[in-house]
């Protein structure tokens, strides 16, 4: 059996200690009250982080979705990009940051010490309004054939089920909060939760460990729609929701 353990730093930022190795998900450390103004939209920052990145310590690698929404990667995570040994994101991603990004495509794999990370399928919306490229990770231990899944930013879609096809998900980390930006369209851009009790039916075996549902004012949902979808399919007991800033040790 293999143990991880988690430090949920808030939005879709998650410290993961595991085999041996210390992974960031999408670094976001700018405090609440900052906005990020695009050409067709601003995006504004509601909650601070729980640990700040001085206090992260040493990380393996960074587990970074994609690089081209603040949400995912804000100012200050983005100057914390070059103190990971390695950030692993999108084939876009690489080309825009250069520097110590390597490429996870569809499938393929990484091997970091004892964990092998592989990347996983994601769609950022619907088909007629994706919003880029995103990539989802798996991470496998030498010592367990179960493994830890993050989505990234995703919808729930078909292409999602050839995870269980591949893999047997023990816990699932998902980007949640139904996140709508209504300048560029009505549709949500990550998982509603409805669409995590649909994950939750088809991941039988999986907990569900909620990310990136807050601390954003585009977010439409958050935990009382998370939990009240949950109960009601009779799923509340595999939820698992973290205290932001504090450890907890999960047995896959």
């Amino acid at each position: 059996m293999a143990d991880v353990r988690l430090t949920y730093i808030g939005g879709p930022s998650l410290l993961v200690e595991f085999g041996g190795l210390r992974l960031l998900t999408d670094p976001t450390f700018d405090p609440a009250g900052t906005d990020y103004p695009t050409n067709l939209y601003t995006l504004h920052k509601k909650q601070s982080p729980a640990v700040g990145p001085d206090d992260v310590g040493k990380i393996d690698a960074i587990l970074l979705s994609h690089d081209h929404h603040f949400d995912n990667l804000d100012n200050s995570g983005r100057e914390f990009l070059a103190r990971a040994g390695i950030v692993l994101t999108t084939e876009a991603g690489v080309g825009r940051l250069g520097g110590n990004a390597k490429a996870l495509t569809l499938w393929s794999e990484i091997k970091l010490g004892s964990i092998t990370i592989i990347g996983t399928p994601a769609r950022h919306g619907p088909p007629h309004a994706d919003r880029g490229p995103v990539v989802g990770f798996v991470l496998k231990s030498e010592d367990s054939d179960k493994v830890i899944y993050l989505s990234g930013d995703t919808v729930w879609y078909k292409g999602l089920a050839e995870i269980k096809n591949r893999f047997d998900v023990a816990v699932a980390f998902l980007f949640m909060g139904a996140a709508c930006v209504p300048e560029v369209g009505p549709d949500h851009l990550t998982f509603t939760a409805e669409e995590g009790v649909e994950f939750a039916r088809m991941f039988s075996d999986a907990r569900v460990v909620p990310v990136h549902y807050e601390g954003w004012a585009h977010f439409v949902e958050s935990r009382p729609e998370i939990d009240k979808a949950f109960k009601c399919a009779a799923f509340d007991d595999r939820l698992l929701w973290l205290d932001a800033g504090k450890p907890t040790v999960l047995r896959l």
